[in-house]
C-alpha cells in the first residue's frame, strides 16, 4: 500500500507543476490542497489518513497536541530550514521525522522595496485613478533621495535592503540589539544609537528581524509614537513584531504616513478583517517568499526529502 502526502496550502495550485513528483508515486500517492485549513481539529481530521505533510513556511502550527492526533504522520517537510511553529521535541518523541528546504532572500528584499516604493509614490492610488478616469495626478510623492532608510535588523535580508537603499542615494542606519559597528560598517550603513533614535530619526522603517521572544511586540503603540508623521512602516519579517492593534490605531489616527505589510497575526485573514479595511495601508497576502524559483526550490526539495526519507536516509532535518 502507498503512503499518502498532503501538500498544504497549495493557494496557486503549482506544487505538483513545478516539481517532478512521479520519481516517488510508486510509493507514494500525493494529494496537493489547495484550501487553507483552519483550526486544530479540522487539521486533525483531514490529515488523519496521511503518513506524510508538506507543510509551507509557518502558516499551519504543529504543536504537540496536533502531532499526538496524527498518529499515521511520519514525516513532516516544512518549507525553509527555519520553523517556528513546529514542537519538535513532540514530533521526535511521536517518532515523526522533521525535514526542510533551502530558502532564497532574494524575494522578500524585492517585495520589500515594492512595498515602499508603492507607499512612496502612491503607485496604487494612482492606478486606481487613472482606471476610474479619476483625477489626473492626485498624489504628491515622497522623496527616497537623501532621505533616511532605517533598518531593524541587518542580516540576510535586511543587508540585502541596505544596498538597494544605497543605491537610491538613502542615508542608511539599523539597529538591533547585537548589531555592531563593525558589521554595520561592512555593509555600509550606520548603527543607530538605539531602536528608540531609528525610529524618531527615519523617513522609511522597515524590519528584518526574526520572531523571538526578544522581539515579539518590538514595534507596539510607544515605539510609533515616535515615528514622524510623514514616515511610513514596512513589515515583510513576521507580524507579531509589529503589534497590529498599534499599527491600526496609527493609521486610523493619521500619526504615520502609511504602512507596507506583507504579514498577519492571523493568515489568511479573515473577511472583513479590519487590516482589509486600513487606511493608508498598503497590504499583500504573505508573498514575500511566493516567486517562481523560491516555489521550484521548496517543492522540488520536499520531493527530494521524502525520496531521502524512504531512502532510511533523511536530509537537511530540523531543527
Amino acid at each position: 500500500m502507498r503512503l499518502r502526502c498532503a501538500v498544504l496550502d497549495d493557494f496557486q495550485g503549482v506544487a505538483t507543476e513545478l516539481a517532478d513528483w512521479s520519481v516517488i508515486e510508486d510509493e507514494v500517492e500525493v494529494v496537493a490542497l489547495r484550501e487553507h485549513i483552519d483550526g486544530e481539529d479540522a487539521l486533525a481530521a483531514v490529515l488523519a489518513d496521511y503518513d506524510i505533510v508538506v507543510t509551507l513556511r509557518e502558516r499551519v502550527p504543529f504543536p504537540g497536541s496536533l502531532l499526538a492526533r496524527l498518529p499515521r504522520l511520519k514525516l513532516l517537510v516544512a518549507s525553509g530550514m527555519r520553523n517556528s511553529v513546529i514542537d519538535y521535541a513532540a514530533a521526535e518523541a511521536g517518532g515523526v521525522t522533521v525535514c526542510g528546504t533551502e530558502s532564497s532572500g532574494t524575494p522578500p528584499v524585492e517585495l520589500t522595496w515594492a512595498l515602499l516604493l508603492g507607499l512612496a509614490r502612491g503607485i496604487v492610488e494612482e492606478n486606481n485613478a487613472l482606471r476610474a478616469n479619476g483625477p489626473w495626478q492626485s498624489t504628491v510623492g515622497a522623496d527616497l533621495y537623501g532621505r533616511r532608510l532605517g533598518l531593524l535588523g541587518l542580516g540576510r535580508i535586511g543587508s540585502r535592503v541596505a544596498r538597494v537603499g544605497l543605491a537610491f542615494g538613502m542615508r542608511v542606519t539599523a539597529w538591533s540589539r547585537h548589531l555592531t559597528e563593525e558589521r554595520a560598517a561592512e555593509t555600509g550603513v550606520e548603527l543607530a544609537a538605539s531602536k528608540e533614535e531609528l525610529l524618531a530619526e527615519s523617513d522609511f522603517v522597515s524590519v528584518h528581524l526574526a520572531l523571538g521572544e526578544g522581539t515579539r511586540g518590538l514595534v507596539g503603540a510607544a515605539e510609533l509614537a515616535l515615528m514622524k508623521p510623514s514616515a511610513y512602516l514596512i513589515n515583510t519579517s513576521r507580524a507579531a513584531i509589529v503589534d497590529q492593534d498599534a499599527l491600526l490605531a496609527a493609521l486610523h489616527e493619521g500619526r504615520i504616513a502609511g504602512a507596507g505589510v506583507d504579514v498577519f497575526d492571523i493568515e489568511p485573514l479573515p473577511a472583513g478583517h479590519p487590516m482589509r479595511t486600513a487606511p493608508r495601508l498598503l497590504a499583500t497576502p504573505h508573498l514575500g517568499y511566493v516567486s517562481h524559483a523560491n516555489c521550484t526550490t521548496y517543492y522540488r526539495q520536499a520531493v527530494e526529502d521524502i525520496q531521502a526519507y524512504l531512502a532510511g536516509s533523511p536530509v537537511r532535518r530540523l531543527p
